[in-house]
């Protein structure tokens, strides 16, 4: 228990000391993300990757509305808290070059939303659950409206009527599985074990699948998506699309399928299939697009749609193929937007056409971001390849004809990323690109890093799917079990 109280707060606490740290707050916060990452690393190598709840923390908190602080770790759980202490102190090191206007607000900032962001993945309790997401959506926001772009503004308060729209909606659901419940709390078992009717289940299942959806985004609730990861700064849009995204995901996982399996079952066909939609929709838009950073958001949402459809097939393939999926994603897009931020502090442009010729100037960022881009692609050795290669599986097993059509985010995806990669990096240099300067210091660092993970868990993802089978069998035996009980 005290473990798991300890990775939660240290970084509210990071938080707190790295407002008041001045000059020192990127320092500061290094240090406390580091320590996290630490922690992170303890309780994994501690960790049994069997069924249960390790690490549980259930203490009283508002008892008159059966609310406690109960918080815990499986192996669903485990692996998007490893990616999320992964993450942080790699997207911190990535803005060393950068010397933002208020730095002890900045990483302070980061560091409050990793505190949201652990107590949305590890919470047993629904109020809780809701703290978490919402206080994961407070510094987002500010970091994206005081250190965004152009038109930051506007494209941020789209972005957060959004968020908050499909929040409330989440709410709704959570306050009548509250009053249908017995019991009168808000713990997940009790949630599980509720007795809905097929017609209750469907209207939940809205309430929660729009929230979940609007924050992966899946289409058609991504239309906030390009625009803010464009105008954000490339730290918070690493935030957007490395972590905060798997809240959505990791939300189907946790609550949406165990609480209203009937819902999901008669929803799922239309849930995959606005998925498929959006594989297809959002790679063709990223044929179009003549800014790097806006190609990188919509390969996104295709690559997400492909893990939104892995989930609703509801099979083991499918689940397996999300949770290394989701650890994949973050890592590669997280490089992605690093080397697209590198060489926009050189050149002050992300317009693919005003490029070309890199390679000659700088070839290690040339090879850093082939690696990337090439687990991004699913190449066979990569961190990419295995969790897609489960997904099609599992979307194979719903039906072939979809899993044809999921898999052309394989084949769209290669065509459009290498396009990408080949005019910024090769060919002739020109006015802009011929003083390039290759990385170094923290920028090589923090690459290698990146590289490193994307060839290691390309070649050996067994320890990964190892961690999570137990946890996505144990959660499938619960849905078929209640499926059958549904009146």
């Amino acid at each position: 228990m005290e473990q798991l109280l300890l990775l939660i707060f240290l970084p509210l606490a990071g938080a707190i000391i790295t407002a008041f740290a001045g000059k020192s707050a990127k320092i500061v916060s290094t240090v406390f993300s580091v320590v996290s990452l630490g922690l992170a690393l303890f309780i994994a190598c501690n960790f049994i990757p069997n069924a249960s709840t390790q690490f549980e923390a259930n203490l009283p908190w508002i008892a008159d509305l059966g609310i406690n602080f109960h918080a815990g770790i499986d192996g669903i759980s485990m692996l998007v808290v490893l990616l999320t202490n992964l993450l942080i102190p790699i997207i911190i090191l990535s803005s060393y070059k950068h010397d933002y206007k208020n730095p002890a607000a900045f990483y302070a900032l980061i560091l409050f939303m990793q505190t949201g962001l652990l107590l949305v993945f590890t919470a047993l309790d629904a109020f809780l659950f809701y703290i978490g997401w919402e206080a994961a959506l407070i510094p987002i926001y500010f970091i994206c409206a005081f250190w965004g772009g152009k038109d930051r503004i506007r494209i941020n308060m789209k972005f957060f009527v959004y968020t908050i729209a499909g929040s409330l909606f989440m709410l709704m659901g959570i306050i009548y599985l509250y009053l249908q419940n017995p019991a009168h709390n808000f713990d997940i078992q009790a949630f599980y074990a509720l007795n809905l009717d097929a017609a209750q289940q469907g209207w939940i299942f809205w309430a929660f699948f729009i929230a979940f959806a609007i924050k992966m985004p899946i289409f058609p609730f991504h239309t906030w998506q390009p625009d803010t990861y464009t105008a954000a700064p490339t730290q918070g849009t690493m935030l957007l699309s490395g972590i905060m995204l798997k809240m959505g995901i990791y939300g189907v996982i946790r609550w949406l399928l165990p609480i209203v399996p009937a819902g999901v079952q008669d929803w799922s066909c239309l849930a995959i299939s606005l998925s498929i939609i959006g594989i297809v929709y959002a790679s063709l838009i990223a044929f179009t697009q003549k800014d790097a950073k806006r190609l990188v958001a919509y390969s996104s949402i295709a690559h997400v749609g492909l893990i939104s459809a892995g989930i609703f097939a509801l099979n083991q393939q499918g689940m397996q193929g999300a949770m290394v999926q989701m650890l994949s994603h973050g890592i590669n897009v997280v490089g992605l937007f690093f080397v697209l931020d590198i060489i926009f502090s050189r050149v002050k442009t992300n317009k693919i056409e005003e490029l070309g010729g890199i390679a000659k100037a700088a070839p290690h960022l040339a090879i850093a971001f082939l690696i990337i881009v090439l687990g991004t692609v699913a190449l066979p050795g990569t961190n990419g390849f295995i969790g897609e290669f489960l997904l099609l599986l599992g979307v194979y097993n719903v039906g072939i004809w979809a899993a044809a059509i999921a898999g052309l985010t394989i084949i769209f995806g290669a065509v459009y990323m290498l396009r990408m990669y080949q005019n910024v990096m090769l060919g002739k240099t020109n006015e802009l690109t011929i003083t390039f300067t290759d990385i170094q210091g923290s920028e090589k660092f923090v690459l290698y890093l990146i590289c490193a993970l994307i060839i290691v868990l390309g070649v050996y993802p067994k320890p990964l799917l190892h961690l999570t089978e137990a946890s996505v069998q144990h959660l499938l035996e619960q849905v078929n079990q209640k499926l059958t009980s549904v009146k």
